[in-house]
Protein backbone atom coordinates (compact mmCIF):
# COMPACT_ATOMS: atom_id res chain seq x y z
CA UNK A 1 0.00 0.00 0.00
CA UNK A 2 1.34 3.42 -0.58
CA UNK A 3 2.30 5.69 2.10
CA UNK A 4 0.67 8.60 2.99
CA UNK A 5 1.44 11.71 4.65
CA UNK A 6 -0.36 14.68 5.80
CA UNK A 7 0.57 18.03 7.27
CA UNK A 8 1.68 16.39 10.67
CA UNK A 9 4.66 17.41 13.38
CA UNK A 10 7.11 15.58 12.42
CA UNK A 11 8.04 15.01 16.48
CA UNK A 12 5.96 15.07 19.53
CA UNK A 13 8.60 16.16 21.13
CA UNK A 14 9.38 19.71 21.51
CA UNK A 15 12.42 21.77 20.55
CA UNK A 16 15.05 22.96 22.99
CA UNK A 17 15.04 26.67 21.90
CA UNK A 18 18.07 26.71 24.39
CA UNK A 19 20.13 24.20 22.35
CA UNK A 20 18.69 24.94 18.74
CA UNK A 21 19.36 28.49 18.28
CA UNK A 22 22.97 28.53 18.85
CA UNK A 23 23.16 25.53 16.41
CA UNK A 24 21.03 27.45 14.05
CA UNK A 25 23.72 30.28 13.92
CA UNK A 26 26.55 27.55 13.61
CA UNK A 27 24.55 25.97 10.47
CA UNK A 28 24.47 29.66 8.79
CA UNK A 29 28.25 29.56 9.02
CA UNK A 30 28.41 25.74 7.57
CA UNK A 31 25.95 26.44 4.81
CA UNK A 32 27.20 29.87 3.50
CA UNK A 33 31.06 28.45 3.63
CA UNK A 34 29.21 25.22 1.84
CA UNK A 35 27.86 27.30 -0.69
CA UNK A 36 30.95 29.10 -1.49
CA UNK A 37 33.35 26.06 -1.85
CA UNK A 38 30.50 24.61 -4.25
CA UNK A 39 30.66 27.70 -6.53
CA UNK A 40 34.34 27.88 -6.65
CA UNK A 41 34.33 23.98 -7.31
CA UNK A 42 32.16 24.21 -10.35
CA UNK A 43 34.02 27.54 -11.44
CA UNK A 44 37.38 25.83 -11.34
CA UNK A 45 35.89 22.70 -13.70
CA UNK A 46 34.40 25.23 -16.22
CA UNK A 47 37.67 27.48 -16.06
CA UNK A 48 39.90 23.96 -16.83
CA UNK A 49 37.98 21.76 -19.37
CA UNK A 50 36.29 24.89 -20.81
CA UNK A 51 38.55 27.72 -20.95
CA UNK A 52 41.58 25.74 -20.14
CA UNK A 53 43.27 27.74 -17.13
CA UNK A 54 43.61 26.73 -13.30
CA UNK A 55 41.08 29.74 -12.18
CA UNK A 56 38.57 29.92 -9.46
CA UNK A 57 37.03 32.80 -10.85
CA UNK A 58 33.58 32.37 -12.23
CA UNK A 59 32.92 31.54 -15.72
CA UNK A 60 30.07 30.21 -17.89
CA UNK A 61 31.16 26.80 -20.42
CA UNK A 62 28.48 28.39 -23.00
CA UNK A 63 31.06 31.40 -23.79
CA UNK A 64 33.88 29.44 -24.12
CA UNK A 65 35.64 29.63 -27.46
CA UNK A 66 35.39 25.99 -28.19
CA UNK A 67 31.83 25.32 -26.35
CA UNK A 68 30.38 24.13 -29.86
CA UNK A 69 32.83 21.03 -30.08
CA UNK A 70 33.42 17.55 -30.18
CA UNK A 71 35.72 18.34 -26.95
CA UNK A 72 31.95 19.39 -24.98
CA UNK A 73 30.67 16.15 -26.04
CA UNK A 74 33.31 13.96 -24.46
CA UNK A 75 33.49 16.19 -21.47
CA UNK A 76 30.09 15.32 -20.85
CA UNK A 77 30.12 11.54 -21.78
CA UNK A 78 32.71 11.75 -19.10
CA UNK A 79 30.76 13.80 -16.87
CA UNK A 80 27.79 11.62 -17.05
CA UNK A 81 29.72 8.73 -16.61
CA UNK A 82 31.05 9.74 -13.21
CA UNK A 83 28.16 10.83 -11.59
CA UNK A 84 26.27 7.14 -13.04
CA UNK A 85 29.15 5.49 -11.01
CA UNK A 86 28.60 7.80 -7.74
CA UNK A 87 24.73 7.24 -8.02
CA UNK A 88 25.21 3.55 -8.39
CA UNK A 89 27.93 2.98 -6.32
CA UNK A 90 27.86 5.97 -3.90
CA UNK A 91 24.14 6.86 -2.64
CA UNK A 92 20.98 6.81 -4.65
CA UNK A 93 20.02 9.53 -3.46
CA UNK A 94 22.89 11.78 -4.73
CA UNK A 95 20.50 11.61 -8.55
CA UNK A 96 18.45 14.31 -9.31
CA UNK A 97 18.68 17.65 -7.82
CA UNK A 98 18.30 16.38 -4.41
CA UNK A 99 15.01 18.55 -2.89
CA UNK A 100 12.78 14.85 -3.11
CA UNK A 101 15.42 12.92 -1.29
CA UNK A 102 15.31 15.65 1.50
CA UNK A 103 11.94 15.48 2.07
CA UNK A 104 11.76 11.78 2.08
CA UNK A 105 14.81 11.95 5.10
CA UNK A 106 12.19 14.60 6.76
CA UNK A 107 8.80 12.08 6.55
CA UNK A 108 10.02 8.52 6.84
CA UNK A 109 13.52 8.76 8.62
CA UNK A 110 13.08 11.50 10.79
CA UNK A 111 15.23 13.43 8.98
CA UNK A 112 18.79 11.03 9.05
CA UNK A 113 20.42 11.49 6.09
CA UNK A 114 23.95 9.29 5.20
CA UNK A 115 27.24 11.69 6.23
CA UNK A 116 28.74 10.83 2.64
CA UNK A 117 25.47 12.55 1.05
CA UNK A 118 27.31 15.84 2.31
CA UNK A 119 30.68 15.41 1.07
CA UNK A 120 29.67 13.81 -2.31
CA UNK A 121 27.14 15.94 -3.15
CA UNK A 122 28.19 19.07 -3.44
CA UNK A 123 31.54 16.79 -5.15
CA UNK A 124 29.73 15.29 -7.77
CA UNK A 125 27.65 18.19 -8.65
CA UNK A 126 30.59 20.47 -8.87
CA UNK A 127 31.97 17.85 -11.93
CA UNK A 128 29.07 17.87 -13.54
CA UNK A 129 27.71 21.84 -13.47
CA UNK A 130 31.13 22.28 -14.37
CA UNK A 131 31.25 20.16 -17.06
CA UNK A 132 28.93 21.67 -19.12
CA UNK A 133 25.72 20.02 -17.54
CA UNK A 134 22.74 22.22 -17.65
CA UNK A 135 21.60 22.41 -14.56
CA UNK A 136 21.65 25.08 -11.20
CA UNK A 137 23.99 24.85 -8.06
CA UNK A 138 20.59 25.36 -5.87
CA UNK A 139 19.07 21.98 -5.86
CA UNK A 140 22.52 20.26 -4.65
CA UNK A 141 23.74 23.01 -1.81
CA UNK A 142 20.26 22.71 -0.22
CA UNK A 143 20.32 19.01 -0.15
CA UNK A 144 24.02 19.15 1.05
CA UNK A 145 22.96 21.65 3.46
CA UNK A 146 20.19 19.72 4.79
CA UNK A 147 22.50 17.15 4.99
CA UNK A 148 25.25 18.67 6.86
CA UNK A 149 22.04 19.82 9.37
CA UNK A 150 21.24 16.28 9.93
CA UNK A 151 24.44 14.62 10.59
CA UNK A 152 24.65 17.66 12.59
CA UNK A 153 21.70 16.44 14.52
CA UNK A 154 22.79 12.70 14.75
CA UNK A 155 26.30 13.67 15.74
CA UNK A 156 24.97 15.47 18.97
CA UNK A 157 21.95 14.72 21.30
CA UNK A 158 19.18 15.99 20.05
CA UNK A 159 15.36 14.95 19.02
CA UNK A 160 13.85 14.39 15.89
CA UNK A 161 12.21 17.55 15.51
CA UNK A 162 15.62 19.25 16.59
CA UNK A 163 17.23 17.31 13.87
CA UNK A 164 14.49 17.94 11.29
CA UNK A 165 14.55 21.70 12.53
CA UNK A 166 18.35 21.79 11.75
CA UNK A 167 17.64 20.11 8.34
CA UNK A 168 15.94 22.90 7.46
CA UNK A 169 18.87 25.54 8.74
CA UNK A 170 21.01 23.89 6.82
CA UNK A 171 18.98 24.13 3.44
CA UNK A 172 18.05 27.55 4.27
CA UNK A 173 21.74 28.80 4.79
CA UNK A 174 22.92 27.21 1.66
CA UNK A 175 20.13 28.74 -0.13
CA UNK A 176 21.07 32.05 1.32
CA UNK A 177 24.84 31.63 0.13
CA UNK A 178 23.80 30.99 -3.36
CA UNK A 179 21.32 33.56 -3.99
CA UNK A 180 21.48 36.37 -0.98
CA UNK A 181 17.88 35.32 -0.66
CA UNK A 182 17.70 35.14 3.48
CA UNK A 183 13.29 36.04 3.44
CA UNK A 184 12.88 33.27 0.61
CA UNK A 185 15.19 30.73 1.90
CA UNK A 186 13.37 30.61 5.44
CA UNK A 187 9.99 30.10 3.70
CA UNK A 188 11.19 26.83 1.01
CA UNK A 189 11.68 24.47 3.96
CA UNK A 190 8.32 25.27 5.10
CA UNK A 191 6.74 25.22 1.70
CA UNK A 192 9.45 22.32 0.37
CA UNK A 193 10.82 20.57 2.65
CA UNK A 194 9.27 20.37 6.38
CA UNK A 195 5.96 21.42 5.36
CA UNK A 196 5.23 22.58 9.35
CA UNK A 197 4.92 26.36 9.71
CA UNK A 198 5.58 26.27 13.20
CA UNK A 199 7.99 28.68 15.59
CA UNK A 200 10.21 25.37 16.10
CA UNK A 201 10.51 24.98 12.08
CA UNK A 202 10.80 28.88 11.24
CA UNK A 203 12.52 30.58 14.55
CA UNK A 204 15.62 28.47 13.94
CA UNK A 205 15.88 28.88 10.23
CA UNK A 206 15.46 32.75 10.03
CA UNK A 207 18.60 32.85 12.48
CA UNK A 208 20.55 30.52 10.28
CA UNK A 209 19.49 32.36 7.51
CA UNK A 210 19.99 35.71 9.17
CA UNK A 211 23.83 34.10 9.94
CA UNK A 212 24.53 33.24 6.31
CA UNK A 213 23.08 36.70 4.96
CA UNK A 214 26.14 38.11 6.95
CA UNK A 215 28.94 35.42 6.39
CA UNK A 216 28.05 35.60 2.62
CA UNK A 217 28.75 39.44 2.37
CA UNK A 218 32.71 38.98 2.87
CA UNK A 219 32.66 35.71 0.52
CA UNK A 220 30.00 36.49 -2.33
CA UNK A 221 29.05 40.30 -2.15
CA UNK A 222 25.82 41.82 -0.73
CA UNK A 223 24.50 42.59 -4.25
CA UNK A 224 21.36 40.92 -5.64
CA UNK A 225 22.58 37.90 -7.87
CA UNK A 226 20.05 39.04 -10.47
CA UNK A 227 19.91 42.76 -10.30
CA UNK A 228 17.25 44.54 -12.24
CA UNK A 229 19.10 47.33 -13.22
CA UNK A 230 15.20 49.45 -14.24
CA UNK A 231 12.97 48.77 -11.24
CA UNK A 232 9.32 47.93 -12.27
CA UNK A 233 6.44 49.76 -11.89
CA UNK A 234 2.81 47.65 -12.56
CA UNK A 235 -0.43 49.62 -12.87
CA UNK A 236 -4.04 48.08 -12.18
CA UNK A 237 -3.97 47.07 -15.96
CA UNK A 238 -0.83 45.47 -15.56
CA UNK A 239 -1.72 43.27 -12.65
CA UNK A 240 -4.86 41.68 -15.03
CA UNK A 241 -2.16 41.12 -17.65
CA UNK A 242 -0.37 39.13 -14.92
CA UNK A 243 -3.76 37.33 -14.19
CA UNK A 244 -3.72 35.99 -17.70
CA UNK A 245 0.00 35.72 -18.06
CA UNK A 246 -0.27 32.72 -14.32
CA UNK A 247 -2.45 30.76 -16.69
CA UNK A 248 -0.24 30.24 -18.83
CA UNK A 249 2.44 29.73 -16.50
CA UNK A 250 0.72 26.93 -14.44
CA UNK A 251 -0.26 25.09 -17.97
CA UNK A 252 3.64 25.74 -18.61
CA UNK A 253 4.58 24.29 -15.30
CA UNK A 254 2.65 21.26 -15.94
CA UNK A 255 3.53 20.85 -19.22
CA UNK A 256 7.04 20.55 -18.18
CA UNK A 257 6.78 18.59 -14.82
CA UNK A 258 4.84 15.55 -17.37
CA UNK A 259 7.63 15.84 -19.83
CA UNK A 260 10.21 15.03 -17.22
CA UNK A 261 8.20 12.25 -15.43
CA UNK A 262 7.35 11.14 -19.22
CA UNK A 263 10.94 11.30 -19.87
CA UNK A 264 12.01 9.08 -17.12
CA UNK A 265 9.77 6.57 -18.19
CA UNK A 266 11.37 6.59 -21.69
CA UNK A 267 14.97 5.84 -20.16
CA UNK A 268 13.87 3.15 -17.79
CA UNK A 269 12.41 1.75 -21.18
CA UNK A 270 15.88 1.16 -22.98
CA UNK A 271 17.36 -1.86 -23.04
CA UNK A 272 20.59 -2.82 -21.23
CA UNK A 273 20.65 0.67 -19.28
CA UNK A 274 20.80 1.39 -15.65
CA UNK A 275 21.72 4.33 -13.61
CA UNK A 276 25.24 3.92 -14.69
CA UNK A 277 24.46 4.29 -19.11
CA UNK A 278 21.56 6.72 -18.39
CA UNK A 279 23.49 9.48 -17.47
CA UNK A 280 25.92 8.99 -20.01
CA UNK A 281 23.44 8.99 -22.57
CA UNK A 282 21.73 12.10 -21.10
CA UNK A 283 25.30 13.82 -21.35
CA UNK A 284 25.51 12.56 -25.00
CA UNK A 285 22.39 14.33 -25.46
CA UNK A 286 23.46 17.70 -24.53
CA UNK A 287 26.52 17.17 -26.17
CA UNK A 288 24.78 17.07 -29.09
CA UNK A 289 22.80 19.82 -28.77
CA UNK A 290 25.65 22.18 -27.33
CA UNK A 291 26.88 21.87 -31.21
CA UNK A 292 24.40 23.80 -32.39
CA UNK A 293 23.25 25.83 -29.14
CA UNK A 294 26.21 26.07 -26.72
CA UNK A 295 23.44 28.04 -24.36
CA UNK A 296 22.63 24.72 -22.97
CA UNK A 297 26.21 24.70 -21.42
CA UNK A 298 26.26 25.25 -17.64
CA UNK A 299 24.31 27.19 -15.17
CA UNK A 300 23.92 30.13 -17.53
CA UNK A 301 23.67 33.22 -14.14
CA UNK A 302 24.79 35.57 -17.20
CA UNK A 303 22.00 34.36 -19.70
CA UNK A 304 19.21 35.30 -16.60
CA UNK A 305 20.56 38.13 -16.13
CA UNK A 306 20.52 39.07 -19.87
CA UNK A 307 16.84 37.95 -20.30
CA UNK A 308 15.43 40.29 -16.87
CA UNK A 309 17.42 43.44 -17.85
CA UNK A 310 15.71 43.16 -21.43
CA UNK A 311 19.08 42.42 -23.36
CA UNK A 312 18.61 39.69 -25.86
CA UNK A 313 17.18 39.87 -29.31
CA UNK A 314 14.17 37.64 -30.02
CA UNK A 315 16.41 34.64 -31.91
CA UNK A 316 18.82 34.31 -28.60
CA UNK A 317 15.32 34.24 -26.37
CA UNK A 318 14.36 31.36 -28.89
CA UNK A 319 17.49 29.52 -28.71
CA UNK A 320 17.70 29.86 -25.07
CA UNK A 321 14.50 28.35 -24.43
CA UNK A 322 14.34 25.30 -26.77
CA UNK A 323 18.18 24.33 -26.34
CA UNK A 324 18.06 24.80 -22.42
CA UNK A 325 14.70 23.26 -22.25
CA UNK A 326 15.36 20.43 -24.40
CA UNK A 327 18.85 19.59 -22.77
CA UNK A 328 18.02 20.46 -18.72
CA UNK A 329 15.12 17.72 -19.37
CA UNK A 330 16.58 14.99 -21.18
CA UNK A 331 19.95 15.45 -19.09
CA UNK A 332 17.87 15.77 -15.47
CA UNK A 333 15.42 12.80 -16.63
CA UNK A 334 18.53 10.74 -17.11
CA UNK A 335 19.39 10.02 -13.46
CA UNK A 336 22.42 12.35 -13.32
CA UNK A 337 22.92 15.17 -10.89
CA UNK A 338 21.90 18.91 -11.00
CA UNK A 339 19.24 21.55 -9.77
CA UNK A 340 16.02 22.35 -11.20
CA UNK A 341 15.75 26.58 -10.39
CA UNK A 342 18.43 28.00 -12.16
CA UNK A 343 17.18 26.07 -15.20
CA UNK A 344 13.66 26.37 -14.97
CA UNK A 345 14.21 30.08 -14.52
CA UNK A 346 16.18 30.18 -17.58
CA UNK A 347 13.70 28.34 -19.56
CA UNK A 348 10.71 29.95 -18.15
CA UNK A 349 12.28 33.41 -18.74
CA UNK A 350 12.97 33.22 -22.16
CA UNK A 351 9.53 32.17 -22.79
CA UNK A 352 8.61 35.18 -20.97
CA UNK A 353 10.18 37.33 -22.16
CA UNK A 354 9.50 36.26 -26.06
CA UNK A 355 5.59 36.49 -24.65
CA UNK A 356 6.16 40.43 -23.67
CA UNK A 357 7.68 41.14 -27.01
CA UNK A 358 4.73 39.70 -28.74
CA UNK A 359 2.69 41.47 -26.37
CA UNK A 360 4.49 44.82 -25.70
CA UNK A 361 2.09 47.70 -27.46
CA UNK A 362 -0.50 46.17 -25.97
CA UNK A 363 0.83 45.48 -22.09
CA UNK A 364 2.60 48.97 -21.97
CA UNK A 365 5.04 45.73 -20.05
CA UNK A 366 8.92 45.61 -20.71
CA UNK A 367 9.67 41.91 -21.98
CA UNK A 368 12.16 41.79 -19.06
CA UNK A 369 9.45 42.57 -16.33
CA UNK A 370 7.20 39.51 -18.13
CA UNK A 371 10.48 37.22 -18.11
CA UNK A 372 10.60 38.08 -14.24
CA UNK A 373 6.72 37.10 -13.92
CA UNK A 374 7.04 34.15 -15.88
CA UNK A 375 10.37 32.91 -13.74
CA UNK A 376 8.26 33.80 -10.55
CA UNK A 377 4.76 31.93 -11.22
CA UNK A 378 6.35 28.71 -13.02
CA UNK A 379 8.37 28.10 -10.15
CA UNK A 380 5.71 28.57 -7.80
CA UNK A 381 3.23 26.36 -9.93
CA UNK A 382 5.94 23.58 -10.64
CA UNK A 383 6.81 23.27 -7.27
CA UNK A 384 3.72 24.22 -5.33
CA UNK A 385 5.54 27.07 -3.15
CA UNK A 386 3.58 30.36 -3.71
CA UNK A 387 5.36 32.66 -0.71
CA UNK A 388 9.05 31.14 -1.73
CA UNK A 389 8.39 31.75 -5.66
CA UNK A 390 7.31 35.41 -5.06
CA UNK A 391 9.77 36.23 -2.07
CA UNK A 392 12.74 34.65 -4.10
CA UNK A 393 12.41 36.47 -7.06
CA UNK A 394 11.96 40.16 -5.60
CA UNK A 395 14.76 39.43 -3.41
CA UNK A 396 17.32 37.99 -5.90
CA UNK A 397 16.60 40.69 -8.16
CA UNK A 398 15.88 43.58 -6.02
CA UNK A 399 12.49 44.60 -7.75
CA UNK A 400 10.60 44.58 -5.36
CA UNK A 401 7.99 46.91 -7.44
CA UNK A 402 7.22 43.81 -9.52
CA UNK A 403 5.91 42.36 -5.86
CA UNK A 404 1.99 42.67 -6.81
CA UNK A 405 2.04 41.47 -10.07
CA UNK A 406 4.46 38.61 -9.59
CA UNK A 407 2.10 37.91 -6.36
CA UNK A 408 -0.84 37.66 -9.09
CA UNK A 409 0.52 35.49 -11.30
CA UNK A 410 1.41 32.94 -8.81
CA UNK A 411 -1.55 32.58 -7.00
CA UNK A 412 -3.21 31.93 -10.37
CA UNK A 413 -0.29 29.34 -11.76
CA UNK A 414 -0.26 27.64 -8.17
CA UNK A 415 -3.88 27.35 -8.51
CA UNK A 416 -4.11 26.39 -12.34
CA UNK A 417 -1.27 23.55 -12.08
CA UNK A 418 -2.56 21.82 -8.43
CA UNK A 419 -5.82 21.19 -10.50
CA UNK A 420 -4.66 19.67 -13.38
CA UNK A 421 -1.71 17.59 -11.60
CA UNK A 422 -1.77 15.73 -8.43
CA UNK A 423 2.20 15.83 -8.06
CA UNK A 424 4.53 18.54 -8.47
CA UNK A 425 8.40 18.39 -9.75
CA UNK A 426 9.53 18.24 -5.95
CA UNK A 427 7.25 15.57 -5.01
CA UNK A 428 6.90 13.50 -8.42
CA UNK A 429 9.45 11.52 -7.71
CA UNK A 430 8.36 10.70 -4.49
CA UNK A 431 4.79 9.88 -5.10
CA UNK A 432 6.52 7.49 -8.33
CA UNK A 433 8.15 5.34 -4.89
CA UNK A 434 4.12 4.93 -3.37
CA UNK A 435 4.87 8.06 -1.20
CA UNK A 436 2.06 10.76 -1.36
CA UNK A 437 2.59 13.77 0.19
CA UNK A 438 0.70 16.98 1.63
CA UNK A 439 2.34 19.89 1.29
CA UNK A 440 -0.48 21.62 3.07
CA UNK A 441 0.43 23.53 6.29
CA UNK A 442 -2.46 24.13 8.69
CA UNK A 443 -2.86 24.77 12.19
CA UNK A 444 -6.02 25.86 14.03
CA UNK A 445 -6.39 29.53 15.52
CA UNK A 446 -7.53 28.42 18.99
CA UNK A 447 -7.27 25.27 20.86
CA UNK A 448 -9.55 24.02 22.85
CA UNK A 449 -7.45 23.38 26.07
CA UNK A 450 -9.04 21.13 29.30
CA UNK A 451 -8.63 23.99 31.37
CA UNK A 452 -9.77 27.71 30.40
CA UNK A 453 -7.90 30.36 32.00
CA UNK A 454 -10.47 31.33 33.81
CA UNK A 455 -10.42 28.16 35.76
CA UNK A 456 -13.27 26.67 33.97
CA UNK A 457 -13.08 23.03 31.97
CA UNK A 458 -13.71 24.01 28.21
CA UNK A 459 -17.40 21.98 28.67
CA UNK A 460 -18.06 24.84 30.83
CA UNK A 461 -16.95 27.57 28.76
CA UNK A 462 -18.82 25.86 26.15
CA UNK A 463 -21.98 25.98 27.96
CA UNK A 464 -21.84 29.05 28.87
CA UNK A 465 -21.09 30.70 25.68
CA UNK A 466 -24.36 28.80 24.27
CA UNK A 467 -26.43 30.01 27.45
CA UNK A 468 -25.19 33.59 26.47
CA UNK A 469 -26.77 33.48 23.34
CA UNK A 470 -29.88 32.08 24.78
CA UNK A 471 -32.78 34.71 23.26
Amino acid sequence: MPASTGSKSPSARPVRFVVLMPLAVLMGGIGTVSAWILLHLIWLCTNVLFWHRWSFAYAEAHAAPDASSALTVLILLASGALAGLAVRYGHPSLSGHGIPEVMEAVVLRQGRIPPKVAVLKPLISALVIGSGGPFGAEGPIIQTGGALGSVLGQWLPVNNAERIALIACGAAAGMTGIFGTPLAAVLLPVELITFEFSLSIIAPTALAAAAAAVVRVPLLGAQPLFLVRSPSVIGPTGVLWCLGFGVVAGLVAVLITRLLYRLEDLYAQIPWTGPVTRPIIGGACVGLIALVGPEVLGVGYDLIRAVLNGQLVVAALWQIFIFKGSGWLLALSSGTVGGVLAPLFMVSGALGALIGHALQQWTGLAPGLVALVFMASVFGAAGRAVLTAVIFVVEVTGDYGALVGVLAATAIATTVADQLLPYNIMTGKLVRRGLHLSQDSRAPGFELRSQTPEGNTASDAEERDKGASTP
